[in-house]
């Protein structure tokens, strides 16, 4: 019988692929990103190839650097994490596991959601990183309005076209490097002002191929916050407040789903290790978003996450609504 497939492996905490949003706590996690039936004669990968890093994968000319730029933008990457804001810490210096709170949008919901983020030019990946930093500064409780807060975010991407030789979606696998931007955000700012801020960093710095050049440098990077822990806020080795996909993931498959016995599954990665406080793993499922919010306990408590994930709803609940124009502005 064919079955829900890819299990898609997360590189461990020595990071492999893209460690800003790199989830293993000294084991590798896995993303259930596709539901796939394997195609006849579809090549696989040996597994000494399957072991090699992802830049190592990458074409040369793609992944090209001065080395001048490369001393640079270490640098910029570690004063970004040093000057960036988190969600508040519950819990530290404790064994840590990976919990999960559901997010889910009915289809009605789902539809205006993604009309509205064409009509105002953006991707959903950044409407739901900008909603996420919204929630977490309006979760500060003893902070003036008019504070601004400084938020990471880590934009993942599928590589396999760019790699050497080119993958499909069949060669399973994580083939996911990615860019982070920082965004200053004020309690008050609107949904689709930040969107476009959000949607506009990513863009322009997919153009100019970060996530292919920069991978190396975020390796090292993140290398050296694991093993001197001291290095991130509070010692809680999180480089992002939140994590997202460049494309949600689709499913259209309630007849596979119900011949292979599966009452529900989920999108889901470790973050416990070193990684965002939360990390979006969205898919879209017979026309309705669904979002796995995968967060590290007892550094955050259920009850925060979702007291934020909440206001997340309500953000792009309303920035969806056409009769509801407060969303505007953003500063």
């Amino acid at each position: 019988m064919d079955a829900l497939r890819e299990k898609a492996k997360r590189p461990a905490d020595t990071g492999q692929a893209f460690p800003a949003a790199s989830t293993g706590g000294g084991e590798a996690g896995w993303r259930e990103r596709r539901v796939l039936t394997a195609a006849p004669g579809t090549p696989t990968p040996s597994p000494r190839r399957g072991r090699a890093g992802l830049e190592k994968r990458m074409r040369k000319k793609d992944a090209r650097k001065p080395l001048w730029a490369r001393g640079v933008d270490i640098v910029g990457y570690s004063l970004d994490g040093l000057r960036a804001s988190t969600l508040p810490f519950e819990e530290t210096g404790t064994a840590r596991s990976t919990h999960m709170v559901r997010l889910r949008f009915g289809r009605e919901d789902t539809t205006r959601l993604l009309h509205a983020c064409k009509e105002n030019g953006v991707r959903l990946c950044s409407a739901m990183a900008a909603a996420t930093m919204l929630a977490a500064r309006q979760s500060r409780k003893h902070s003036s309005s008019g504070q601004q807060e400084t938020y990471s975010v880590a934009t993942l991407i599928n590589c396999r076209e760019f790699l050497e030789p080119a993958l499909n979606d069949h060669n399973v696998g994580f083939f996911y490097s990615g860019v982070t931007n920082t965004h200053k955000v004020n309690r008050e700012g609107g949904l689709w002002a930040l969107a476009r801020r959000c949607h506009d960093a990513h863009s322009n710095a997919r153009n100019n191929k970060k996530h292919l050049t920069d991978i190396s440098d975020l390796n090292f990077v993140m290398c050296r916050a694991i093993e001197n822990p001291q290095l991130t806020t509070a010692s809680a080795l999180r480089t992002a407040l939140v994590s997202v996909f460049d494309e949600p993931a689709t499913f259209d498959v309630p007849d596979l789903q119900s011949k292979a016995g599966v009452e529900d599954y989920v999108c889901c990665a470790t973050v416990h290790g070193i990684g965002p406080s939360i990390g979006v793993f969205d898919s879209i499922r017979d026309g309705e978003l669904d979002c796995a919010c995968m967060y590290p306990s007892p550094l955050h408590s259920r009850k925060q996450i979702q007291e934020v994930l909440d206001r997340v709803k309500m953000i792009l609940h309303e920035g969806s609504n056409p009769s509801d124009d407060k969303n505007e502005s953003c500063t």
